[in-house]
């Protein structure tokens, strides 16, 4: 039996002028606030084509289908959470183990910040999970923290280097995610960031001192 196709999430086609820049982005925000507010399982074309003002047509041009769109909202935030990433960890004087404390802290505050946005783009996350797009859009920030982890860890191993990657990526990801769930006050995101880096840098310190 054959496997059912599976639908497009890559773009029609890229805006070129300003007013197209703007038509997509008025599109991308209208679908933003018909998915917290309705979620996946109620989000259509029609609904975010209403919310826009625009017609179904409009949207057509740009995104083939709803996980189209889908997609997009993800890998927007998927590219703003890599940029804060790099920015933090690349290319700054503080010492490495405080850029990895900013790093913690901000991505702890982000994931407060779009609960509700996350939650419903994991609900939609089977329209899109095993894309190659998907794959590729999160290399970038493994490949700045895979740098970051040579320079923390200049004489460990490849793989101890590694490990700690995944380790640190995988439990910022999880525990981010469960933190979040309810709501959080700057003082409890700071406080809990702060543990969590020195969790973190306590980790790193020991490989550095087994590595001697």
């Amino acid at each position: 039996m054959a496997s059912q196709k599976k639908p497009s999430i890559s773009s029609r086609k890229s805006p070129k002028q300003a007013r197209s820049n703007e038509l997509v982005a008025a599109i991308l925000e209208a679908a933003a606030q018909v998915l917290a507010k309705e979620g996946v399982a109620r989000f259509t074309t029609a609904r975010v084509a209403e919310r826009a003002g625009v017609s179904v047509g409009s949207i057509y041009q740009y995104f083939p289908n709803k996980a189209a769109i889908l997609f997009r909202l993800q890998s927007d935030e998927w590219r703003e959470t890599t940029d804060m990433l790099i920015a933090t960890l690349v290319g700054d004087d503080q010492p490495p183990l405080e850029r990895l404390r900013r790093l913690v802290v901000a991505f702890i505050q982000s994931e407060c910040d779009e609960a509700d946005m996350r939650v419903a783009l994991d609900d939609a996350a089977p329209l899109y999970r095993d894309a190659p797009e998907a794959r590729e859009a999160k290399a970038a920030g493994e490949r700045a923290f895979h740098a970051f982890m040579a320079e923390v860890l200049p004489k460990a191993s490849e793989e101890a280097r590694a490990t700690a990657v995944s380790l640190i990526l995988s439990t910022m990801s999880a525990v981010g995610k469960d933190f979040s769930s309810s709501p959080r006050t700057r003082d409890e995101v700071e406080a809990f960031s702060a543990a969590m880096a020195d969790m973190f840098c306590a980790y790193l310190r020991d490989i550095e001192t087994r590595s001697l």
